[in-house]
């Protein structure tokens, strides 16, 4: 076993082949010994203002090739990248820096007046460090190699620091079937969790990372076919605007390369994930499950799916258990709570900043979601926990009813989510991010009704024009609901007769 710093892996990949590129995004790339090098001067910059071993680096850049220059320069002085999305709002912001403390803040404007930021080192999107000789700097190893934020449906942002250093043992295969000398393709937001793990593994074992500054569905089959992508990121929402595209536009791109499709971080609709395999094959499907905790991960393949319908895998390495309310054990087949436990390691795989883990006796953890398994050990999925709707007596789960709606061609994305009801205590609401003017609703009730028991039903729809989804897939649905709840309240107070719910359709 060689183990070795993400840093010393990458100055090693830099002397073998100087000239490979590293990392594509857009009409720019960088070669390994650039990335090496920018990296080595931002160091030194960050370095002369104060950054050493353990501190946190937050790091609020969009897609780009800075944001890899950055996770290099943090780890080449042992500190810890914190990545952000560079659109938080100062509110956000400033509650991260609180928990953080971060040594430095790359991507904001140094003269942005947010007392949060007073006295740590600012640097600006864009900024490039002088040109600096890096030698003097030690190979020091960063004790956690990623501490990415979650706010989950909350809103309430947590930091989730690795328990794994950012070192690397060469002689153990690369993870993610990424392979080496090949190419990842792309094209989620970077700050998120899945996005950053998947393309920081591939550079440091030696594959090319073909970036997108944004997703774009054309654009994504493009990057496969110019860089021979070998590994391609997605998730569920990008999969469904890649297969709407007009069949001769998605089938003029050669994705012949193409090894891995990995597709994860939201539920997948049966018939989309069906579509995929009927037109790359089931080989090439893979979908992962986990946490960016990482307790476990279950895996499955496409022709395993095909076996297990709907299922999202087994856990390797690591176990699943599921329990009642009661925390009782429940056999096969029978729905409850998700409980994770890693296996094989004497550190935990994470530390909350922010948050307490829901934990139970024996080292198992929950992410707050829902499931079952089947007999064979293979994992269902039903909603968060916080997300489940009880309507007259009845359990509902938003994923069910929107992964039948998503099927419908006129609705780019949604969320349904339960709205109080002095009848049934809630009932169901979906917001729908469509043209009404193309979405005719007696037809869409229809539709419904031929997927869904009439208990499952909406009740309401709402049109949107604002993505409901980020672009790693994510949506927050406590956050759609206290909105509406808030604009319903306003509605009815006195004074403030004309005030109605924008944008809704009873």
């Amino acid at each position: 076993m060689a183990v070795i710093s993400f840093s010393r892996r990458l100055r090693e990949l830099a002397e073998a082949q100087p000239d490979r590129p590293a990392i594509t995004c857009g009409d720019d790339t960088v070669t390994r010994a650039e990335l090496v090098q920018r990296g080595d001067d931002l160091a030194v910059y960050l370095h002369q203002h104060g950054v050493r071993q353990g501190d946190m680096v937050t790091i609020a850049v969009p897609n780009s090739i800075d944001w890899f220059v950055a996770y290099v320069a943090a780890w080449r002085l042992g500190a810890t990248p914190q990545p952000i999305s560079w659109r938080l709002p100062q509110r956000e912001l400033d509650a991260i820096m609180e928990l953080a403390d971060p040594s430095a803040v790359i991507g904001v404007d140094p003269a942005l007046d947010d007392p949060a930021l007073a006295g740590r080192c600012r640097v600006p999107f864009g900024f490039r460090a002088p040109r600096a000789e890096a030698s003097h700097l030690p190979d020091v190893v960063s004790p956690a190699w990623k501490a990415p934020t979650s706010g989950g449906s909350t809103g309430r942002p947590k930091l989730i620091v690795s328990g794994d250093p950012a070192s690397i043992d060469t002689d153990a295969p690369p993870p993610l079937l990424l392979g080496s000398d090949g190419c990842l393709v792309m094209p989620g937001p970077l700050y998120h969790n899945g996005p950053g793990v998947w393309s920081c593994q591939a550079l440091l074992h030696g594959n090319h990372v073909a970036l997108l500054h944004r997703f774009d569905a054309e654009a994504t089959l493009a990057a496969i076919q110019e860089h021979r992508g070998t590994v391609l990121y997605m998730v569920p929402t990008m999969m469904k605007r890649i297969w709407r595209l007009p069949d001769d536009v998605r089938e003029a791109y050669d994705l012949a390369s193409l090894r891995v499709v990995w597709h994860l971080a939201e539920p997948c609709p049966e018939w989309l994930k069906q579509v995929w395999i009927d037109w790359l094959g089931a080989e090439r499907i893979y979908e992962l499950y986990a946490g960016t905790e990482a307790q476990t991960a279950t895996v499955i393949t496409g022709p395993d799916w095909l076996a297990h319908r709907g299922s999202v895998g087994r856990a390797q390495p690591g176990t699943v258990m599921i329990t009642d309310a009661d925390g009782s054990e429940l056999p096969a087949g029978e729905m409850g709570e998700v409980w994770l436990r890693a296996v094989g390691r004497d550190t935990p795989t994470y530390r909350y900043l922010g948050a307490a883990a829901r934990t139970r006796e024996g080292g198992w953890e929950s992410l707050g979601d829902m499931g079952y398994l089947d007999a064979d050990d293979y994992l269902y999925l039903g909603d968060r926990a916080a997300d489940m709707i009880l309507s007259g007596g009845a359990n509902i789960y938003p994923a069910e009813i929107e992964a039948a709606l998503q099927e419908h061609a006129g609705i780019h994305s949604c969320a349904v989510i339960g709205l109080p009801d002095e009848d049934k205590g809630n009932v169901v609401h979906a917001i729908l991010e469509a043209d009404p003017t193309e979405v005719d609703e007696a037809e869409l009730k229809q539709f419904l009704a031929e997927r869904l028991v009439v208990y499952k039903l909406p009740r309401t729809f709402e049109y949107v024009q604002e993505p409901l989804r980020d672009d790693a897939g994510k949506v927050r649905r406590n956050a759609l609901r206290q909105e509406r709840i808030e604009r319903g309240q306003q509605a009815r107070q006195p004074h403030q007769p004309h005030q109605s719910q924008q944008g809704a359709q009873q």
